[in-house]
């Protein structure tokens, strides 16, 4: 598999950026404990490729190898400080008993509720995935609202897919608008099958298209791409 250049301005309606999937579907960010930052793998794997391997790509710290406890222990600090990527961070671990911490639900909901007080839209996620499982979709809606208001925009996304559900089409092609506008794939997607079912127009369809290319471009990278065909060459 050969990707596209990371140039892509426009494409047909019925061949919309497929490349860009891959942003979609690659996790394109790891968190280091040490500074509490989440560093672009296309980042990474250039601070790598220059022979940095042992250090962290934002704080330069030397990462070595370190412990569960010695992890849970530089997360901890952060937690401390109230940060809110490593408290999500920590509820992950606690959700699945790892890093050194016994499993335990109940301390793993408090945190992602904390977490999203703090304004973390994946830990919202995490709590409308809970309402969604208790069959409360009022509160799913809010949590998705409120990730969606954070800039997540695989949220919005799901938005539109309740707001379908429920009838709503316009009110879903809007969610779906705004999310492709940000470079969101699925919604591209989704805002695609219904074009086909004559619900958005040809010129909307258009301008969409061109907001989503000139997004996935803008999060498109040499380094992206390089880490990206590193992945699929290693599959």
């Amino acid at each position: 598999m050969t990707l596209p250049p990371a140039t892509i301005s426009s494409v047909q309606i019925y061949d919309f950026a497929f490349a860009n999937q891959e942003l979609a579907t690659e996790a394109m960010e790891t968190y280091y404990p040490c500074c509490g930052k989440s560093v672009c793998e296309g980042c990474i794997y250039s601070f790598c490729e220059s022979g940095n391997h042992d250090k962290c790509p934002f704080c330069n710290s030397k990462q070595g190898v370190k412990t569960d406890e010695g992890g849970v222990e530089e997360i901890m600090k952060r937690v401390a400080a109230n940060d809110p990527a490593s408290i999500y961070v920590l509820a992950g671990s606690y959700r699945h008993g790892i890093n050194g911490v016994q499993q335990d639900l109940a301390r793993a909901i408090e945190l992602y509720v904390r977490a999203a007080n703090l304004g973390c839209s994946k830990a919202h996620i995490f709590l409308g995935g809970i309402c969604y499982q208790m069959g409360d979709m009022k509160k799913v809606k809010f949590h998705l609202k409120a990730a969606a208001m954070l800039g997540h925009e695989i949220a919005r996304c799901n938005l539109g897919v309740m707001e379908i559900n429920s009838g709503n089409i316009e009110q879903a092609v809007k969610h779906w608008t705004i999310a492709a506008s940000a470079g969101e794939y699925k919604a591209m997607g989704q805002l695609r099958t219904f074009f086909e079912k004559g619900c958005v127009g040809r010129e909307s369809i258009k301008l969409i298209l061109a907001a989503y290319n000139s997004s996935c471009a803008e999060m498109r990278s040499e380094a992206r791409d390089a880490y990206i065909q590193y992945k699929v060459d290693t599959i």
